[in-house]
């Protein structure tokens, strides 16, 4: 089986080399070009196409796989909103994603950002390079006996639960469905009670139609003043402009992001001065209090190594025609 694999970054040649040796009848070639309809063509003479979630899966690019025989979608992450199911169902293009490669790397960055948020991380490191010590701007709150909201208890939202819990801090959450692993220290409310008794927000759902701008003015208008906002989900689950009149409106202490919506295409990828003027993503990091990272919350050693070898064996299930959990289908 021979997969073309997009948007090879230097650490996805290392994680996926050194696990070839384990499935002998793969083999891969890396392009840094990420898949949409202009790209989609290179994938001529390869049975399958290994994507990320900021490529473009739609309709014409499946147009375009589907007249180069290819016949597998290898998402190499757990989202694949970006994907055209039903043209991919239209043309019998499997697609398979990786659900759980490592829930608590994410959620030990999104407590990180929670932290560097609260405490001014960035804003003392600054501070102390330009050799001022002053305390002044960095002060923060205890994160013990607050209350942590977790959207979302899949692996990673359950993961984030539990380091709360071990911040000391009450833990409520909504889902609309209910975790039964975590009945124990988990206290699951209606969103707005959520929105309207939390310290901490953090967001760990999937994109959906229901989940598109969850949070948004009204939404963050039920909010506590000086709440602290994390997601490191994905982007479109934060409508960044109603976001931004929040933050200039003093309703948060602090906002972690390692997600935005404008991060498929990334803006930061043309720093021309007419796109980051009218960039929102920019706008954001005017903010003091507002930490932005670059989608980094899954990049460990221990992710990396997990994605490589659920993709190569999702890769490898499909060759040999076996069903997979990892398969993703029309709901």
């Amino acid at each position: 089986m021979k997969i073309l694999f997009y948007d090879a970054k230097s650490y996805d040649y290392d994680s996926f080399q050194s696990k070839l040796s384990g499935f002998p009848e793969i083999s891969v070639e890396y392009i840094r070009s990420d898949l949409d309809p202009r790209t989609a063509a290179l994938a001529e003479g390869f049975d399958a196409v290994c994507a990320f979630v900021s490529s473009d899966a739609g309709a014409a690019t499946l147009d375009i796989l589907h007249e180069k025989g290819v016949g597998l979608l290898l998402m190499r992450c757990a989202g694949f909103n970006n994907v055209d199911l039903e043209k991919a169902a239209e043309y019998d293009i499997r697609v398979m994603c990786v659900p759980g490669y490592s829930p608590e790397a994410v959620a030990e960055h999104a407590m990180a950002l929670a932290l560097a948020c609260n405490r001014r991380l960035h804003k003392a490191y600054n501070k102390v390079r330009e050799n001022d010590f002053s305390l002044s701007g960095l002060m923060g709150f205890n994160f013990y006996r607050k209350t942590a909201g977790i959207i979302g208890t899949g692996r990673i939202g359950a993961a984030m639960c539990r380091i709360c819990h071990g911040f000391g801090m009450r833990v409520t959450a909504y889902d609309v469905y209910q975790n039964e692993g975590l009945k124990d220290i988990v206290t699951y409310v209606s969103l707005d009670e959520l929105l309207q008794g939390s310290d901490l927000i953090s967001l760990h759902c999937p994109l959906t139609d229901d989940t598109y701008h969850l949070i948004q003015r009204d939404t963050i208008q039920k909010m506590k003043d000086g709440v602290i906002l994390v997601n490191t989900s994905r982007g479109a689950l934060v409508k960044t402009e109603d976001l931004i009149e929040g933050i200039r409106l003093h309703k948060f202490a602090g906002v972690g992001l390692d997600v935005y919506e404008e991060e498929a295409p990334n803006v930061f990828e043309d720093r021309s001065d007419e796109i980051l003027e009218h960039s929102t993503t920019a706008r954001l990091l005017s903010f003091p209090n507002v930490m932005i990272t670059s989608h980094q919350g899954f990049f460990t050693r221990e992710a990396l190594e997990a994605i490589a070898i659920t993709t190569l064996q999702n890769a490898e299930d499909h060759r040999m025609g076996r069903a997979s959990a990892n398969d993703v289908k029309l709901p």
